[in-house]
């Protein structure tokens, strides 16, 4: 991590900015700019941990912040130590504190156990656009709190980040939800990570999730998550371009010349638009492209030089046909609409659990047309499986959707995955 001072941008001041609000250290507006206010909350912090109050972010100092930004602690158990008082020094419930600890019995602690404990914020940030690097973070801060979590992977991007697919629950009925294939919409990525830590929540308190009993849906479906198939575009989008990046040159002119990726970018790091390199009416899809003035890649409707040319759409392929799939959803951004019919392939069952989905949420369903309609991964798998897909797109307004939006996003979104799971 980088040194942050005053005068530094970026996301990474930004996440700072978030886990020190979370802790009730005020930053003032999480916006990314290191100002004066987040300077005076930084030397709070650093305050509280006995570390010089330079305000700087250095070493030190991101050690410290790094436990928070994952979410839990490991505390070496001391002599007259209970699982009460453990969670009450953390501000955490005894219950997580069990969840975390599995194989722990609270009545038999002995010092110099170790124990995972979970501070009293949840994991997932809501208030940051949603990078890889957070991604892996709150990958691993769930594992920690949750270890019932299964975390795998489906294969890698173009330049090697890892496509995470998270498992919850292991009944017989699998459905599978993904994010982020485009680069700009990357706040379908915490909508999915958010559900995955109230679901997993929810299991270990044995509550219920909107209205669901979480335990019995656990024993009867399993809920594959794959929450970032894209990341190589995610951090061009939200990071920009790296000096290292090996594509560096051939990006700028793929993007007219410029080196702002931040408001167009909706392609891989290769270029292609991976929701239209699956092998379902991808010869249109090109034919459309052409239409368009599209001849190589670009920031998007590049349908790359064949179909799955992509290792992330190899990835999701292989996932799927390695899955028996009851149903699929791939989240997208924007425009409030349940996409569910490819070719008048789908199953007749298919509408009606649309029409479900779409009185739960409040979104419209609909069938694309024109260019957006041929070679997504919706698209291949009601081809292939003739089975019900639906491609969700969240929100309105200009991609990237603003952070501040999350909130009625996920409101709105939290129903329809919940209630996908039992159909």
């Amino acid at each position: 991590m980088r040194v942050l001072r005053i005068g530094s941008e970026g996301n990474d001041v930004a996440e700072v900015q978030s886990i020190l609000k979370r802790i009730g250290i005020d930053p003032g507006a999480v916006d990314g700019k290191f100002g004066t206010q987040t300077q005076k909350a930084v030397q709070e912090f650093q305050r509280r941990f006995g570390l010089v109050p330079d305000g700087i972010i250095g070493p030190m100092t991101w050690r410290i912040l790094g436990r928070y930004l994952l979410g839990y602690d490991i505390y070496t158990v001391q002599r007259g130590d209970t699982f009460y008082s453990i969670a009450s020094r953390f501000g955490s419930d005894p219950a997580l504190l069990q969840a975390a600890n599995p194989g722990v019995l609270p009545e038999n602690l002995m010092p110099g156990m170790r124990l995972n404990v979970p501070y009293s914020y949840d994991v997932i940030a809501q208030d940051v656009p949603y990078s890889y690097d957070i991604l892996s973070r709150n990958v691993q801060g769930l594992k920690g709190r949750y270890p019932f979590l299964r975390v795998a992977t489906i294969g890698a991007s173009v330049l090697g980040r890892t496509l995470y697919v998270l498992r919850l629950g292991i009944g017989e009925r699998q459905v599978s939800y993904n994010a982020a294939h485009h680069a700009l919409e990357w706040i379908t990525s915490p909508v999915l990570m958010k559900f995955a830590e109230e679901y997993l929540k929810a299991y270990a308190l044995r509550r219920q999730l909107g209205g669901y009993d979480v335990r019995e849906l656990w024993n009867e479906c399993t809920i594959w998550i794959i929450p970032m198939v894209n990341p190589d575009g995610v951090d061009l989008v939200i990071n920009g371009l790296s000096p290292s990046n090996p594509y560096r040159d051939r990006l700028i002119r793929w993007n007219g010349g410029s080196m702002n990726f931040s408001n167009d970018w909706q392609a891989n790091i290769r270029g292609v638009d991976l929701n239209h390199n699956y092998n379902a009416g991808w010869m249109e899809s090109k034919q459309a492209e052409a239409e368009l003035g599209i001849t190589g890649p670009g920031p998007t409707r590049y349908s790359g030089p064949y179909p799955v040319s992509e290792p992330e759409t190899r990835a999701m392929v292989s996932f799927t046909r390695s899955h028996d799939l009851r149903l699929v959803m791939a989240y997208h951004a924007q425009g409030r609409v349940i996409y569910w019919n490819f070719q008048n392939l789908a199953p007749a069952e298919a509408r009606t659990i649309g029409e479900s989905l779409s009185r739960i949420s409040g979104y419209a369903l609909d069938e694309a047309t024109g260019v957006a309609s041929y070679a997504g991964y919706k698209d291949w798998f009601i081809q292939d499986f003739r089975r019900p897909g639906y491609t969700i797109e969240v929100g309105e307004g200009k991609n990237p959707l603003p952070i501040s939006q999350f909130p009625q996003i996920y409101a709105e979104n939290q129903g329809m995955l919940l209630y996908a799971a039992t159909v």
